[in-house]
């Protein structure tokens, strides 16, 4: 339609391609990524995955692993690089980011990487850890009903890391993800971004939300589905500081649109 835009989240996204590559630098592995438009912060890694890659434990060393809502595939491909015995599902519903995933992990020689839309994944694959950068601009009862389906895959003692800026709702998640019976904890508080871990609640009690950090910046969150919210105009809107869950939250609408 004219006047239409696809976002990151868009299956088959019609912004004209442009490539490029952006480096990705932790202490145990140097990647370059092919990125483009159309794919989530293709101008760089966001920073909300740096967080979650800088700060996760090592991935479980065997089984399946899930990178929900994989962009073009920093953290599958650092879930890959870190656990060369597991097999890495790089899940999204953008074409081009799965495109780009492919031909990244095929360049790093990562051949435990699969790169598949949400329902090529065998309905039987359950999970021994699922790392995010969630996408918080598709909108609160979309996010939730990704997260209910995807989590629930989790193996009985399967962790998810979800990494989530605290103005973009990382709080009420945590909240929600709690009233649902998951056992959601904050365990890093970061340049503003938490990361959640949440497993299946057992008989251990009330969940530990305590934050082991200080958080310098203090201020209150904002809905990003909330147009009145100061974080939210909607899916998509642009954080003034360039591009900021998705790979898919801390979420950076950076995907080569126009706004």
């Amino acid at each position: 339609m004219p006047g239409s835009r696809s976002h990151y989240f868009s299956p088959s996204p019609d912004t004209p391609s442009r490539p490029a590559t952006v480096r990705l630098d932790l202490p145990d592995l140097s990647l370059a990524l092919r990125t483009d438009r159309g794919v989530f912060s293709a101008s760089r890694v966001d920073p909300g995955t740096k967080v979650l890659l800088g700060d996760a434990p090592a991935p479980p060393s065997a089984g399946d692993l899930l990178d929900l809502g994989c962009g073009y595939g920093p953290i599958a491909l650092t879930m890959a690089t870190r656990a060369p015995g597991a097999r890495v599902w790089a899940v999204d519903v953008n074409d081009r980011a799965l495109d780009l995933t492919r031909a990244n992990a095929e360049v790093a020689g990562l051949g435990n990487v699969v790169a598949a839309r949400p329902d090529e994944v065998p309905g039987d694959v359950r999970f021994a850890a699922i790392w995010s950068n969630p996408p918080v601009r598709i909108g609160k009862g979309a996010l939730h009903d990704l997260l209910d389906r995807w989590l629930h895959r989790l193996a009985p003692d399967g962790r998810a890391l979800l990494v989530v800026q605290k103005h973009l709702g990382a709080d009420s998640l945590q909240r929600w993800l709690g009233e649902r019976g998951w056992d959601a904890e904050r365990v890093r508080s970061r340049l503003g971004y938490r990361i959640l871990a949440v497993g299946r609640a057992g008989p251990a009690g009330p969940n530990d939300t305590a934050d082991p950090d200080s958080d310098p910046d203090g201020a209150a969150e904002s809905d990003p589905t909330d147009p009145g919210s100061p974080a939210g105009a909607g899916a998509g809107a642009e954080p003034a500081n360039d591009d900021s869950p998705g790979d898919s939250p801390g979420d950076s609408p950076d995907d080569g649109t126009a706004s």
